[in-house]
């Protein structure tokens, strides 16, 4: 695999890890510090939303760690 193969991969990760902590920001409140997520008081979340998101990243993650390790194996 090119470099920029690699970087593409790279970016779309980060692009689908972007857009999971937008749908988390948008659906969950932050602790008084304003950094961490507030589950205490288990607000409603959209689940099959969250999933769509969630098995996109997983997936890409996947394929972009496999690529990575095939890379770096030769």
């Amino acid at each position: 695999m090119k470099q920029s193969e690699f970087e593409k991969e790279l970016d779309e990760f980060f692009a689908i890890r972007d857009e999971l902590f937008e749908f988390l920001d948008k659906s969950v409140p932050k602790e008084k510090n304003g950094f961490n997520f507030d589950f205490s008081k288990n607000p409603p979340l959209d689940a099959q939303s969250f999933y769509k998101i969630f098995y996109r990243y997983d997936y890409k993650a996947r394929k972009t760690f496999a690529s990575a390790r095939k890379a770096l194996n030769g």
